[in-house]
């Protein structure tokens, strides 16, 4: 693959692992629900937007789905948002890139000031400028993965040729792909490998370690 200068990243199943805090707080939100969350059910939650996992799950309309959000944001943000793990390897990964020279961004679902939260957390805010730093905002608003790649697009100006994707769902894939990017699909977060193969990406790695060798070496 061509070098590219620009490298986008998802956050959650790319950069750090959170499924602990997402599916703790879910399992205990649904609850009020009367619904017994099934873990494997939900880690596909990992990813997408909220709203639209509540509705294909579980059926819920537009009042329960508003609950449903506004019940698991309290619990997440108190006792779900670090029990997080970063990926080894990442920070190495980081760092390299960045003395090449390299800009990076995130385009995430997760809320920006969670995902600003978790950066600092790790200790790898250092590596991204907070502008380039996109996530949805609080109020559900900015969820679509496109529309998110489009802000940080917009932050970091040019044109797509000089910058890639880093994803692990096919919603990275699809957004980035919308907005012309080469998109490098990680298979070692949460989407199932058939689901990244369907969407042809320019590469699909399976480790952390394969991706440095891809981008760095």
């Amino acid at each position: 693959m061509q070098e590219r200068n620009c490298i986008l990243f998802d956050l959650d199943g790319t950069l750090s692992d959170p499924g602990e805090g997402i599916i703790g707080s879910l399992q205990h939100i649904l609850k009020h629900f009367g619904i017994e969350g099934d873990p494997q059910v939900l880690r596909s939650f990992v990813g997408p937007p909220l709203a639209d996992s509540f509705r294909m799950h579980f059926g819920f309309d537009e009042e329960q789905t508003a609950e449903a959000i506004r019940l698991y944001r309290a619990h997440f943000h108190e006792h779900g948002l670090f029990k997080n793990v970063i990926y080894p390897g990442i920070p190495e990964l980081l760092d390299g890139l960045t003395r090449k020279g390299k800009k990076l961004a995130i385009a995430t679902t997760k809320p920006t000031v969670y995902a600003l939260e978790v950066l600092e957390y790790f200790a790898i805010d250092q590596y991204f400028r907070e502008e380039l730093v996109v996530g949805s905002f609080l109020d559900g608003r900015r969820t679509d993965k496109s529309e998110l790649i489009a802000t940080v697009l917009q932050r970091l100006g040019g044109g797509p040729g000089d910058k890639v994707m880093i994803g692990d769902r096919k919603f990275d894939i699809i957004g980035a792909q919308a907005h012309g990017l080469d998109v490098i699909a990680v298979s070692y977060g949460y989407g199932e490998k058939e689901e990244l193969e369907a969407l042809a990406p320019t590469a699909i790695v399976p480790s952390v370690d394969a991706l440095r060798q891809l981008l760095l070496d």
